[in-house]
């Protein structure tokens, strides 16, 4: 067992010389034969060697004496000591999650600081090859994701050093022996038997099994495993580079959005890993029931003909499509749909609920048309203007159509998408006259004059919309 290791440690480059370990020492065998092994051969790498052990408060007595016995152990051997008491069961009723959760959260927290508060380089982790079957085996049955296919990393980025698990290349056989030959005393946790436990199912009634098949088991799955991690660091990073390039993420509104046709155009791989990757950034933690068929949905949803389509995530998050562009976002006051009616003054402004400003000023000539201003004069329109949204039956006509069109049709026809056009912002007289549906058309006064006053109205767009 010992050159295995130390073969899988040199060609995974675990270790550097001179580098500080925290070992995580629960008192079972795993843990206490890694401290061993760790400390007894650190000359080999220069190491500086610290233990860390914690009482996770959901054995009662049992696991208070499994951090006493770490630490004499410690003291026996010379190895630095550090432990801590969890409140696992307080901290799973205030998150609301399960007990396994709620532990490894607490306790990664802990090592976190640990990492932090000792400099150290490295916390090594006691999981072998055993251990990586039952995650891969597991995986299978709770997931669809290929990324979750991955199993136990050999090596991770953690708390400004890294996460080693320099047994995964052995089995829990293999380490029991170590144990015997060296005479490494260890608690065993009673709990480790209880099938109600997924994993502890697995261990009992399916890895025998299994192993019955192949007893080289573990080795063939931690080849598999090591090459999933490289295939998906490969697929990930490129996935990253299309959210960089195609999705356009809001911070500060808590949104994403990307065109359909350039994103259709990568592979699906890429497709799903970037799906992947705005949802990360959008739920930080992401939600436990979504799942494949949200995937599903979403991808439905890039196929659909119709021009505006909407599907549901979970904790509110909703993936709307209009026209050629998909949005990711949570509702809230900026997404909501106002209706207002406003006196617009000569010369005034007006502040919108979106942000955007409407401007008017008077002007002794006739003045320029532009996309985002519009000018008429005076003498063809009824004062006062106003700005308003729209309302049932709205019509308005244009230089060069025969009759009028419904304001409805205008959005259909510029792919207005359906969250924005009951807020969009239109210009009518004091007749109800539309004069301008702002930034898309502008109409006809029904008087022809082109003497006297001008009056001239800006569009200036704010914060949370584009026209």
């Amino acid at each position: 067992m010992k050159q295995s290791v130390f073969n899988f440690i040199k060609k995974h480059h675990m270790l550097q010389n001179g580098a500080t370990v925290l070992v995580g020492v629960s008192g079972g065998a795993d843990s206490m034969a890694l401290l061993h092994f760790l400390y007894h051969n650190r000359q080999r790498w220069g190491l500086h060697i610290v233990a860390v052990s914690l009482d996770h408060q959901l054995r009662g007595e049992e696991s208070r004496l499994d951090v006493e016995f770490v630490r004499d152990t410690c003291q026996e051997w010379g190895i630095p000591f550090v432990s801590d008491s969890l409140h696992v069961p307080a901290y799973k009723e205030e998150k609301g999650l399960g007990t396994e959760v709620a532990a490894r959260e607490l306790r990664y927290q802990f090592f976190a600081q640990q990492m932090e508060t000792l400099q150290a380089d490295y916390l090594a982790l006691g999981h072998h090859g055993d251990d990586q079957i039952e995650t891969m085996l597991m995986s299978l049955t709770r997931s669809a994701s290929s990324t979750a296919f991955s199993g136990i990393p050999v090596k991770r980025p953690f708390s400004g050093g890294w996460i080693i698990r320099p047994f995964l290349c052995t089995t829990k056989a293999d380490i029991e022996i170590y144990c015997k030959e060296h005479g490494i005393t260890y608690r065993t946790d009673e709990t480790n038997f209880d099938t109600a436990y997924t994993r502890n199912f697995f261990r009992k009634h399916l890895l025998p099994l299994i192993k019955e098949k192949n007893n080289n088991i573990h080795t063939t799955i931690q080849y598999l495993s090591e090459t999933r991690h490289e295939d998906e660091s490969f697929l990930q990073e490129k996935a990253k580079e299309i959210v960089r390039e195609m999705v356009v993420l809001d911070s500060q509104k808590h949104r994403a959005t990307f065109k359909i046709d350039a994103f259709k155009k990568q592979a699906q791989a890429l497709q799903r890993r970037a799906l992947h990757l705005i949802l990360n950034y959008l739920y930080g933690d992401l939600p436990y029931d979504l799942s494949y068929m949200h995937e599903e949905a979403f991808f439905s949803l890039l196929e659909t003909e119709k021009g505006n389509n909407r599907i549901d995530f979970p904790f509110q998050l909703r993936v709307e499509k209009s026209y050629e562009e998909v949005l990711f976002y949570f509702p809230d006051e900026s997404t909501q749909d106002y209706s207002y009616h406003k006196i617009l003054h000569v010369p005034g402004e007006i502040v919108l609920p979106d942000g955007a400003v409407i401007i008017s000023a008077e002007a002794n000539h006739k003045v320029k048309q532009e996309k985002l201003s519009y000018g008429v004069n005076a003498g063809q329109v009824a004062l006062p203007l106003h700005i308003r949204t729209r309302k049932p039956g709205d019509r308005m006509s244009w230089k060069g159509l025969n009759g009028s069109k419904k304001i409805k049709d205008i959005f259909i026809d510029e792919k207005i998408p359906i969250s924005k056009r009951n807020s969009w912002p239109i210009l009518v007289d004091n007749n109800d006259d539309i004069l301008w549906l702002i930034g898309l058309k502008k109409g006809n006064p029904t008087s022809e004059q082109k003497d006297g006053q001008w009056i001239q109205v800006q569009y200036r767009a704010g914060s949370s919309r584009r026209i």
